[in-house]
Formats: structure tokens, C-alpha cells, sequence
């Protein structure tokens, strides 16, 4: 067993880089955060299971992310959550379980609203529904939000490496696919949520207000104190292969 990769050619011209191991369902699919790839190391650890479980597993670059051709800059929300169900539509077949992280939870999620007969199981490592709204948008200083005014773009500043273009198209866009609100999310799969309490970037209590909201009662939200966002220590690891043979 190997795994293979090609490009999925999109209407508009885009090419979206993919990476997949054939094996028994359901498919697990790799849903990265935002200025993330497929190539991190969570998503290698699942490949590696996937090779040596002989399960069905599929990761992909969202446009403008990794491999994938497009400008960073020019991509939405929309844009990525058309993305995902691409890949889920035309390189997987049969049930589904999603494994989103940060970004890649919220586009899990919307996944599963607009394909809920496919969307068996969710797990959901840090995840950021509504970021844009909620966690971005409140913490964009003055003279970000005059460069918006100004040019439709902020450079903000990251500690994981060169400065992310926030978009002004990005933010109003976001603002478009909330789901965190007073009505819960109908959302039935059974979800699985780890969440770092050292997390600089999601606060456990933004995971927190997720795991709440779901309309499922199968939801189990796992607090790991010491964790931070990006949750890739060998423990952290082991138990999100756990969590995604458990849903399984």
C-alpha cells in the first residue's frame, strides 16, 4: 500500500494538490488550518496510520495553501469550504470522517452541514468556527484596521512566520458562514473535540462554545492543559489517532 497524489482541476482554472491512501472506509479526510498545508506534521502522523491501518485517507491544499496554485490573498471562506467539498465529492466515495484543524474545523464543519448523509464522525483539533468574526476580527489594531479602510489588506503579524495578508474581502466573506449563535448548529455525528488549554490562538472556551452548541449529544471535548495550538507533541498525536479510530 502506497499513497498517491495528483491535482484536482477546478472550474476556474485552480489546481488543488491532493494526496490519498486507497484503503477501507470510512475515509478519513485531512482538513488543514489557515496558512497550513498538508505536508504539517498531524496530517503526516495520519498518513502514516492510514498506511500502516490500511484505511482510507485523503489531504489536500486548499487554493492558495501549499501545493495548490492561487494567491493566499484571494481566498475566503467560501472559497475554502468549496474547496473541501470538492475533494469530498469527487476523490472519495461512502462515509466520511473529517478531521479539521483550527480553520479546518470550521470548514468541517460547514462540510458536514452541506453533506450530512456522508459526514459520519467529525474530530475537531482546535477549532475555529467563526475565527474571522469573533477572533480575528475584534483583536485588529488601528492602524490594521485604517490599512483595510485603505488598501483592503493588513499584513498581520504571526508568530509561525512571515506576516498573513488579512483581506478585507476575507473578513466580510466570513461573516457570511457563522455558526456559532443562539440556535444550536444541526450537526448529529458523533464530534470529537481536543483542544490545548495553553492555546494563544483559540481560546479553550471559543472550542468550548462549539462543543455546546452542536446538536448531537455524541460530543466529547477533551481539555489538554498544557497543549498549545498546534498540538503536535508525540501525546497529542496518539490521541487524535485515538480519537479517529474511536469514531471510526
Amino acid at each position: 500500500m502506497s499513497e498517491v497524489s495528483g491535482f484536482l482541476d477546478r472550474p476556474d482554472g485552480a489546481r488543488l494538490a491532493w494526496r490519498m491512501v486507497e484503503g477501507a472506509g470510512p475515509t478519513v479526510v485531512w482538513l488543514g488550518g489557515f496558512k497550513s498545508d498538508m505536508t504539517g506534521t498531524k496530517a503526516e502522523a495520519l498518513a502514516e496510520w492510514a498506511l500502516a491501518s490500511g484505511r482510507g485517507y485523503v489531504r489536500f491544499d486548499y487554493f492558495g495553501h501549499g501545493e495548490s496554485t492561487g494567491e493566499f490573498a484571494e481566498g475566503t471562506i467560501t472559497r475554502w469550504r468549496d474547496d473541501a467539498i470538492a475533494v469530498l465529492n469527487e476523490l472519495t466515495t461512502g462515509p466520511l470522517v473529517l478531521v479539521g484543524s483550527s480553520m479546518g474545523g470550521w470548514i468541517a464543519c460547514l462540510a458536514a452541514l452541506a453533506l450530512p448523509r456522508r459526514v459520519k464522525a467529525m474530530v475537531l483539533i482546535a477549532p475555529a468556527p467563526d475565527f474571522t468574526e469573533k477572533l480575528m476580527k475584534p483583536g485588529i489594531p488601528a492602524d490594521g484596521l485604517a490599512a483595510l479602510e485603505r488598501d483592503g489588506v493588513w499584513l498581520r503579524p504571526s508568530e509561525y512566520g512571515d506576516p498573513y495578508p488579512i483581506t478585507r474581502a476575507l473578513l466580510e466573506d466570513g461573516a457570511r458562514w457563522s455558526i456559532l449563535g443562539e440556535e444550536p448548529i444541526p450537526i448529529e455525528a458523533p464530534v470529537r473535540i481536543l483542544q490545548g488549554g495553553a492555546d494563544p490562538d483559540v481560546p479553550w472556551r471559543h472550542a468550548l462554545e462549539l462543543a455546546n452548541s452542536l446538536k448531537g449529544d455524541d460530543v466529547v471535548f477533551t481539555l489538554i492543559r498544557p497543549g498549545d495550538h498546534r498540538l503536535s507533541r508525540p501525546e497529542d498525536i496518539a490521541r487524535i489517532i485515538a480519537a479517529v479510530e474511536e469514531v471510526s
